[in-house]
């Protein structure tokens, strides 16, 4: 596993609302290649102006390559798809066969991350999908919480070639012969600011827990104070034993967690431990204005990931993620500021109480679930059954 790195410059980006209008200057700017890794791609407004500056850039003669999910983005539609290669963008899908017949355990490895480098200079990691953040289909809701990072500096070198590595792989695995070529470009990886920070990715092989290691290792290390905000939080058995232990020895544990249901099964199987870790002392909050995608934590005001892995089976043991992670006293406190501030203003804490006199059907609905996850995962041989003991 690769070590930290000195020499970058990183900014912030809140929501789509920073995010796109980041990546679309970039690609506008766009002067050799564009790489984008997403595992939604939705054709609303956003999509489709993301999708215009890529084919403005094709036609400027830049290698614009497009890798998407293909269980993620398998509604993305024909005609876009065609429009877009015919115009010059190369256009991959991560494992698009998918059969609803068979219970192909491989079907459950998904391109998960959320990734952009252009010209080799400039790279784009976070939660953030190529979809609006408004839900359209519910009037008045809040925009999607979620956080992006821009980053210059070193770790783009490493960030250009994860992406160029699993668009090869894809390419050769679909007979792309003409799109198996190595990216041209050496990005020089000039030290372009202060921040210390890493860059790693989760795979099936070499890199099955590197993302959970990073995480493990800093929990362990917390002196004062863990705040982990996360869309679908289900834990496995060392991961909940790191943070019961941190707050048994006085850190200050929070969670801020999904409170809209989003996905059923995860939702409901994640408060099966909500007792368990209210007993350890942690705290859990709820956010119910919108649907909740972040991905991010800070531990004691000196490191912090943003990424798009979530902490539940899929994206530990299954999915490829990308996360960043980073040692630096001024980002992690800004990334703090704002996780501080949705705690204040928009979430909702749940008390011990609560869950005492929860109606018995939420109860239910929470044992079955962790029930019927715990079932699936051992039938899908994945790490067994002591993941969710």
């Amino acid at each position: 596993m690769l070590g930290f790195v000195h020499g970058n410059q990183l900014r912030l980006l809140y929501n789509g609302q920073d995010y796109f209008p980041a990546l679309i200057a970039a690609i506008h700017t766009a002067r050799h290649e564009i790489f984008i890794e997403s595992y939604l791609y939705e054709l609303d407004e956003i999509g489709k102006e993301v999708a215009e500056a890529l084919i403005q850039a094709a036609k400027r003669h830049v290698a614009v390559k497009l890798h998407l999910d293909g269980f993620g983005a398998r509604t993305f539609p024909m005609a876009w798809r065609e429009k877009l290669i015919s115009n010059g963008v190369q256009l991959l899908f991560f494992r698009p066969s998918i059969s609803p017949l068979t219970f192909d355990r491989t079907r459950l490895r998904r391109l998960h991350r959320k990734l952009a480098v252009i010209d080799g200079i400039v790279g784009f990691i976070g939660g953030i999908n190529i979809i609006s953040d408004f839900n359209t289909q519910i009037p008045n809701l809040p925009p999607r919480y979620d956080y992006a990072v821009e980053v210059h500096g070193p770790l783009v070198r490493r960030m250009h070639d994860a992406v160029d590595r699993v668009w090869r792989h894809t390419a050769w695995a679909q007979l792309k012969k003409d799109w198996l070529h190595k990216s041209h470009l050496r990005p020089l990886g000039e030290m372009a600011g202060h921040v210390q920070a890493k860059f790693v990715t989760r795979d099936n092989l070499r890199h099955r827990r590197d993302i959970e290691i990073e995480y493990l290792r800093a929990i362990e290390s917390a002196r004062h104070e863990i705040i982990i905000a996360n869309a679908y939080f289900l834990p496995g058995l060392r991961f909940r034993r790191a943070l019961m232990r941190a707050a048994v020895r006085g850190v200050r544990v929070i969670l801020i967690l999904q409170g809209k249901v989003d996905h059923a099964l995860l939702h409901y199987a994640s408060r099966g431990f909500y007792h368990q870790f209210l007993n350890a002392g942690m705290e859990i909050h709820e956010y119910p204005r919108g649907f909740m995608h972040a991905k991010v934590a800070v531990i004691d005001g000196r490191w912090s990931t943003i990424g798009s892995s979530n902490i539940d089976p899929l994206s530990l043991l299954l999915a490829r993620e990308a996360n960043l992670f980073i040692r630096d006293i001024a980002f992690s406190t800004t990334l703090r500021e704002d996780l501080q501030r949705v705690l204040t203003e928009d979430t909702m804490e749940i008390k011990l109480e609560d869950l005492r006199h929860a109606r018995l059907i939420q109860r239910l609905l929470s044992w079955v679930a962790f029930s019927i996850t715990r079932l699936m995962m051992a039938l899908s041989g994945y790490a067994g059954s002591r993941y969710l003991e």
